[in-house]
């Protein structure tokens, strides 16, 4: 008979959210419950089919938590799954090696929590031999390979290893036990549970390297529907690996053009439009949707004078749809091109003024910069992505603040002006 396990990792449970509590408290509510929702999906999965393993590869945890709600919760899906016979294998992530509950938790004896020296457990299971090798981060660092310290694979078994890795490196995530997939291919195990990347990858070789991705987006930089990995090896040792859904909450990115639409209306009903597209797309239960508005329009000036009416219209016909959220309006928009007018228009003479003097001044522009670094020390790393990777994406996005804020400025006094007119 063939051995069977779902391979996930970076639950990250009960991770934090700040910005949705600031303005939308259900919507947070939802997705600050939606980590563990997505740990019940993954259990329930186990249990629907019989596998006879979970493996978790790291970050199981978010940090330091301290909230003991966390060791209940956890404890008690680990139970579930110890009453079917199902083993628990998992590793302690950069996040875990902060974790007080990672410490002081109480689990059932069928979990394993591999330590700080590699380890392989030797087993039979299903009249085939495996063996499952891991090891935890002991330090929420780890700048050194971590492979050379496994042990070598098991003669005759089934060998898994299990490793929390930033393989050779990716946009976002800091170097931690680094690697490259060829390396992994080459050590002769037959399955590799990775953890730490949070988008799903499969490394595609002589043997089989899944980086598994997250089973639960927490922000809008993790979108997409997210999933699990449900394993099958086979007698002959062959190896499948489907795909199966987890997320509860699904973040999407929908960009909406206006470009010729003049009535509020119409607007309106083509994010509705656009939303209901999305919609019948997703698969996981909720819909979590930052808009972007784009194109030449007349209503540009309106829109932005007006952001917070729009968004409450947005919000309307998510509520129409069902199980539709929107976390957050942007908008990219202009009016049409009309030289003449721009020329006539005293509003738009002072915009020009103030792009062409006031941020041209070198001074001035740094002095924004500086006041975006200050508010990204503030906030949570994973949360600092949005103004740039690296210098130049830092500089395209303070560029782009001040050429926003400008057009901001122009919109409204030009709203003001209309109305008094």
């Amino acid at each position: 008979m063939p051995f069977r396990f779902v391979h996930t990792a970076d639950i990250h449970l009960d991770s934090p959210l700040r910005s949705l509590a600031l303005r939308n408290a259900e919507l947070a509510e939802l997705i600050g419950g939606a980590t563990r929702q997505a740990l019940i999906s993954i259990v329930d999965l186990c249990l629907e089919e019989q596998v006879d393993a979970l493996v978790i590869a790291g970050d199981l945890y978010d940090g330091d938590q301290t909230s003991m709600k966390t060791a209940r919760f956890l404890a008690g899906q680990m139970e579930r799954l110890h009453q079917a016979g199902i083993a628990t294998y998992t590793i302690r992530g950069n996040h875990d090696a902060l974790s007080r509950i990672t410490q002081e938790l109480v689990l059932p004896p069928s979990v394993k929590i591999f330590g700080g020296r590699a380890e392989a457990i030797e087993m039979e299971a299903n009249g085939l031999a495996v063996s499952i090798h891991g090891m935890s981060f002991a330090k929420p660092h780890a700048p050194d390979p971590l492979l050379p310290k496994y042990k070598p694979p098991v003669a005759g078994a089934v060998n898994i290893g299990i490793m929390h890795t930033s393989l050779a490196g990716a946009p976002g995530h800091d170097v931690y036990a680094p690697c490259s997939p060829s390396d992994l291919h080459a050590a002769g195990f037959d399955y590799w549970a990775l953890g730490h990347i949070h988008q799903r990858t499969h490394h595609a070789g002589m043997r089989t390297v899944i980086m598994p991705g997250m089973p639960q987006g927490r922000d809008i930089n993790e979108a997409g529907e997210k999933t699990v990995s449900l394993v099958t090896i086979a007698d002959d040792r062959t190896v499948t690996v489907e795909e199966r859904l987890t997320s509860i909450a699904q973040f999407e990115r929908i960009s909406i053009d206006l470009t010729d639409l003049s009535e509020w209306r119409d607007a309106a009903s083509a994010i509705e439009t656009a939303l209901a597209r999305q919609r019948e797309k997703t698969a996981s239960t909720h819909l979590v949707a930052r808009l972007r508005l784009i194109g030449e329009t007349p209503l540009s000036f309106r829109l932005r004078r007006d952001i917070d009416l729009m968004l409450a219209e947005a919000e309307q016909r998510g509520e129409r749809l069902g199980e539709t959220w929107i976390e957050k309006l942007e908008l990219d928009v202009r009016p049409p091109g009309d030289t003449d007018q721009a020329t006539a228009d005293p509003v738009i003479e002072l915009g020009q003024l103030m792009r062409d003097d006031v941020i041209a001044r070198p001074g001035f522009r740094d002095d924004i910069a500086d006041m975006v670094r200050e508010m990204l020390s503030d906030l949570p790393a994973e949360s600092r992505h949005f103004a740039g990777d690296d210098e130049a994406g830092f500089a395209r996005f303070v560029d782009d603040l001040l050429a926003r804020g400008t057009e901001d400025i122009t919109a409204r006094l030009s709203g003001a002006e209309r109305d008094e007119n």
